[in-house]
């Protein structure tokens, strides 16, 4: 008899949520009707230095939904999660090692989820098992951009649906939707259930002691944008200090810094100047703990950051208002346009008040009109080819919206190279230069070549 293995990829903390709210939800069937492997990816630089998954708060409570655990990193050594692919005449190799080193039989049906199919370690995994039904799942606000590398038809005609959390309500996801993959959201009431889990795992930590103690009543979070070259260090760390500035001018007097769970580890002493100067108290929580696990506890009454999805999780799950610092400097800095960022980014800018510009925190809402038609032409200016349906929409949204929209946005250059309104006859002159002098370092190439 036959018997369906069901393989779950993550490499977070918050996806895997995703996916037991998933699970819960019975959206992955009933749990007799098949085995369950979690396999547990670290993509951290240098995952051998990295926080890993099994060391975060509410980790074993999740683990207990699977049948079975299993560490891609170990099964693939010594190559990098994020880099490593199968070779083509390899793929029936490596699935048989796999069967046998994780008892799946021969013959038995394979079914994927996966965090991300464009990249490794989902891509591998959906070439290695070849014949397998795949099921994407979006850890956050990703799930509204575009797709971000072109998938094979082999993998794409598997693809089965996007499970993803309805942060954005009325707001449809446009990730893998070129496909024709269908949109399901995973029940709100199902994540708030695994939420409420994890940070029940949380409450004996010792680090979190100070914190509840004396309340904090504004939360910043820290991101990764130095690790990842969208800022420098120091840009980072004066993104931090802008926070708590914009915390202590909204009249909050108890701060706790949450740094991200992959960030690099330390800070300067950059923030605690700043604190002691605005005479805020200040706390670092560098726990293994998720935000959501904070805002359980503490119940502070003000979220403050630059574009992570933990700022709409704590309008959205917890009813805490929330303010955004930086999205203008890092809109300005991402490279190259098509960053998968770019749509999170806009997304938290769009709705987001701006603690900088004297704005209230505010709840998050349901998407605006505004806010599809923008995300729409955004994803068309990140990938043309992929979503050339969008093409005259984007034109006339464009004609009627660009004058209006930040300018970090559509860039001028960029709307030259896609051929769309708004990009000036100096910019589409400098473009054909430039598109001139690669053909010529093209053609010189060829001759030079044996």
């Amino acid at each position: 008899m036959r018997h369906t293995t069901q393989i779950f990829q993550v490499s977070t903390l918050y996806g895997a949520a995703t996916l037991a709210a998933a699970l819960d939800a019975g959206q992955f069937g009933p749990r007799h009707r098949a085995r369950r492997i979690l396999l547990v990816s670290n993509n951290a630089g240098t995952p051998e230095t990295a926080l890993r998954l099994d060391e975060m708060h509410g980790y074993p409570r999740i683990a207990r939904r699977f049948d079975s655990v299993v560490s891609w990193n170990h099964a693939i050594r010594p190559h990098h999660p994020s880099t490593w692919g199968p070779r083509g005449n390899d793929v029936i190799l490596w699935q048989k090692a796999f069967r046998l080193a994780w008892a799946i039989g021969e013959h038995d049906p394979v079914e994927l989820a996966v965090e991300s199919i464009q990249v490794n370690p989902g891509r591998a995994l959906a070439a290695i098992f070849s014949e397998a039904d795949v099921h994407v799942y979006a850890d956050g606000l990703m799930s509204y951009g575009p797709t971000r590398d072109r998938l094979p038809l082999t993998t794409s005609s598997r693809i089965r649906r996007l499970l993803h959390l309805d942060l954005i309500p009325g707001l449809r996801p446009l990730l893998l939707s070129e496909h024709g993959v269908a949109p399901e959201v995973v029940p709100d009431d199902a994540f708030r259930g695994v939420l409420d889990e994890i940070s029940r795992d949380t409450a004996d930590d010792p680090r979190l002691a100070p914190v509840l103690e004396e309340a904090p009543t504004a939360v910043l979070l820290g991101q990764y944008l130095a690790a990842i070259d969208i800022l420098s260090q120091d840009e980072e760390e004066a993104l931090h200090v802008r926070m708590l500035t914009g915390a202590a001018r909204a009249g909050h007097r108890s701060v706790v810094f949450k740094p991200h769970p992959t960030a690099p580890a330390g800070y300067s002493q950059a923030l605690s100047k700043a604190a002691a100067e605005a005479g805020v108290r200040l706390t670092v929580l560098d726990a293994p703990l998720l935000a959501e696990a904070l805002y359980h506890h503490c119940r502070p009454g003000l979220v403050v950051g630059c574009f992570s999805t933990a700022m709409v999780t704590a309008s959205h799950y917890y009813g805490v208002p929330v303010g955004r610092v930086g999205t203008a400097l890092v809109m300005e800095r991402l490279k190259p346009y098509p960053n998968s960022n770019r749509v999170p980014l806009a997304i938290v800018d769009h709705l987001v008040p701006d603690l900088e510009h004297d704005a209230s925190p505010a709840l998050v809402g349901p998407a605006p009109d505004s806010l599809s038609p923008l995300v729409r032409a955004m994803g068309f200016c990140m990938q043309p080819s992929a979503y050339a349906d969008l093409r005259e929409p984007t034109a006339d949204w464009l004609r009627d919206h660009l004058a209006t929209t930040p300018a970090p946005y559509f860039p001028a250059l960029r709307l030259a190279e896609v051929g769309l309104p708004g990009s000036t006859p100096q910019v589409r002159a400098r473009l054909q230069v430039r598109r001139a002098r690669r053909a010529v370092r093209r053609a010189a190439g060829r001759r030079g070549s044996p």
